[in-house]
């Protein structure tokens, strides 16, 4: 692929199969980190990676080529083999895969690189969407988005240049399967983001932040607690979507 579009404009994508479960780590990593087989397979997806920079780099491709690395949700809370967790983490945030509206289930780091023209070890604290990889590639092989419908992404270029400061995403909505669990406000000119929750999925156990009881949390039916008015939190103070605002303590 490399050797026959080198020379000109190419698009790779390449969608791991790590580290979703079954773990399927080949024997030369299995025991290579201090996770066990989550671990392992997190060592195994790091050299793939590296591998396919290896080819661009000796290609002479890295200073031309755009990479956006990102994973589509969150780490797999109810997957576990015993003790060992086999589907990841989510720090400091609530819930996890499966959740369309707490920050554990959807809110992932996007990695770029193109050393040509982004500097290094440049932080955007900003709400993007696996939404803006669409225009963003459109706009990288000089094209231009549909005009005969509404495109809900928008480019990542502006925001990477530094040529505006803030996600274009004022609102971002957040599914679970077809059912809209969540909505995100970026507050304009503030700095400050919103999350309103429609709908939350049933814990089990209660305090566990997942739904060990059956394996996945559902999107719809009795699994799945209705809030009205919806539940609402300030996600720049509280990331961890720990203390609900109430009309008495946030009038706005």
């Amino acid at each position: 692929f490399y050797f026959r579009n080198k020379h000109r404009p190419f698009l790779l994508f390449v969608s791991l199969l790590h580290v979703h479960t079954p773990l399927i780590t080949t024997e030369k990593f299995q025991g290579r980190s201090r996770h066990g087989l989550y671990g392992d397979n997190v060592e195994e997806m790091d050299w793939m990676v590296g591998k396919l920079l290896d080819v661009i780099d000796k290609e002479d491709l890295k200073n031309t080529t755009f990479i956006y690395f990102a994973s589509d949700h969150g780490g797999f809370l109810e997957a576990h083999r015993g003790n060992s967790q086999l589907g990841g983490w989510n720090g400091i945030y609530k819930g996890g895969k499966g959740m369309g509206g707490w920050e554990g289930g959807i809110r992932v780091p996007g990695i770029v690189r193109w050393p040509g023209v982004l500097p290094a070890g440049t932080v955007i604290d900003e709400p993007t969407s696996l939404m803006d990889i669409y225009p963003t590639v459109v706009q990288l092989a000089g094209g231009a988005v549909p005009q005969d419908r509404v495109i809900d992404g928008h480019s990542l270029l502006p925001l990477l240049l530094g040529t505006e400061q803030h996600s274009r995403h004022e609102f971002l909505f957040h599914y679970c399967g077809v059912f809209l669990h969540a909505v995100r406000w970026h507050q304009k000119d503030s700095g400050t983001v919103w999350k309103a929750h429609y709908a939350t999925p049933v814990f089990q156990p209660e305090a566990s932040g997942a739904c060990f009881g059956r394996g996945i949390c559902p999107c719809f039916g009795d699994g799945v607690t209705h809030h009205d008015p919806p539940l609402l939190f300030n996600l720049s103070q509280d990331p961890s979507e720990a203390n609900p605002l109430s009309a008495d303590t946030e009038p706005l």
